[in-house]
């Protein structure tokens, strides 16, 4: 019985947020090493699936690197990175996106399993993502820029009550196809989206002060503050481009950003549907 009321407590806290987010567009962007993990993934469709019941609108945007990494290994390939982007000449572009076609598909078979209407788009189809070449110290190749949404596209398959999942690649008004960095697609998606909310799903807490400290964990964050941490050096490395997606989606108008690890069982219902969350939120 006593475990039977705290369910019922727990569903009676989740209520406001419930009424508070109803129809209203939340953007997830999930990648990395964590997408190749079964068990992870299956709990982030999970909840995301709720999340769609609930009445929320979901966009999931994935990325691929450590399977295309992986696949370009495989075949001799040598990967080169400038400024945390992928050097993308044209057979890099066909390996990129054979990679993630494959991984979209997956993700859209399993919510589909999972019992909900999901749709799977390719960015550089129905001018979904538009975009340039991206300018670069050195030539990266087929790597692109957005310059463009097509919110109205998103729009009618969320109003189907469908999940949308997005890959991240994009075309140019040169009919060329580019590979793009999945946080900028999904920052770009909740800016033009006036997303409520913007969710980074990585494989570690959030943001620390210090690394090797588990009690330097912050729970909140400015912009300003965030910025700070960055030109400190307290955020490095892979954690930068996150960070500056979560201040880009904010100064294109989301109301809140938020960094989670998606190893937490049922994180990303914990971050949105509860009073205390458990990853980094960065705010306005």
């Amino acid at each position: 019985m006593e475990d039977a009321i705290r369910k019922a407590d727990v569903l009676i806290e989740a209520l406001p947020y419930i009424k508070k987010f109803h129809k209203k567009v939340i953007v997830i962007k999930y990648g990395g090493s964590i997408l190749g993990d079964e068990n992870i993934r299956n709990g982030v469709l999970e909840d995301i699936v709720f999340l769609n019941f609930m009445g929320l609108r979901p966009i999931l945007v994935h990325g691929g690197g450590p399977n295309i990494s992986e696949r370009m290994r495989a075949q001799g390939k040598k990967t080169e990175f400038v400024d945390g982007m992928r050097v993308t000449d044209e057979e890099t572009l066909k390996l990129v996106e054979e990679e993630l076609l494959v991984l979209n598909e997956l993700i859209v078979k399993e919510l589909v399993e999972l019992g909900a209407k999901v749709i799977g788009l390719n960015g550089k189809e129905n001018d979904l993502i538009q975009v340039e070449k991206k300018k670069s110290k050195v030539d990266i190749g087929l790597v692109g820029k957005i310059k463009g949404i097509n919110t109205q596209l998103l729009n009618e398959e969320l109003k189907k009550d469908k999940v949308v999942v997005v890959l991240p690649m994009g075309r140019g008004k040169d009919k060329k196809t580019y590979n793009i960095n999945a946080d900028e697609v999904a920052a770009s998606i909740a800016a033009n989206m006036q997303a409520e909310k913007f969710v980074l799903l990585t494989n570690v807490k959030g943001i620390m002060r210090n690394a090797e400290d588990s009690n330097s964990f912050i729970s909140t964050l400015t912009e300003q503050e965030a910025s700070g941490l960055i030109e400190n050096e307290i955020i490095q490395q892979g954690m930068i481009p996150k960070v500056t997606a979560c201040v880009e989606a904010l100064d294109g108008g989301v109301k809140k950003t938020h960094i989670i690890d998606a190893r937490t069982p049922h994180g990303l219902l914990l971050e949105i549907f509860t009073d205390e969350g458990i990853g980094t939120e960065i705010i306005k």
